[in-house]
């Protein structure tokens, strides 16, 4: 079974820039938005490597589209939260951290907690 070209660069992109290689990973994840315009996991970390860059304006538009492919995405409603504090837009950080947990606590209650073990 072949793995996913898209998918392979995003981690490979995600390594680079893990190992300091901004350029490569930014050019890879661009190529890999290119070739794939629909892929959450290429839109979402060319998001978190621009805010990491302070590339503002560009993490905003990937984020957005991330959340386009993916709107009840724990992950990118995070991220978009960061962004928007970053760029100094409190009301719309603290909307996007809040639908963050809203989502979050809908995850939580679909997975009960594990059984406690009881004590012999």
């Amino acid at each position: 079974m072949s793995r996913d070209p898209v998918q392979i660069m995003v981690e490979e992109a995600t390594l680079d820039f893990t190992l300091g290689d901004n350029e490569t990973a930014l050019e890879k994840l661009r190529e890999a938005v290119r070739l794939d315009g629909q892929s959450f996991a290429a839109w979402h970390a060319m998001a978190e490597v621009c805010f990491s860059l302070r590339l503002l304006d560009e993490a905003l538009e990937a984020a957005e589209k991330a959340l386009a492919i993916c709107p009840h995405d724990i992950h990118i409603h995070t991220s978009l939260s960061r962004i928007w504090m970053e760029r100094g837009d409190k009301e719309n950080a603290e909307k996007f951290g809040a639908k963050a947990r809203t989502l979050s606590w809908k995850d939580e209650l679909k997975s009960p907690p594990p059984a406690e073990k009881e004590n012999p």
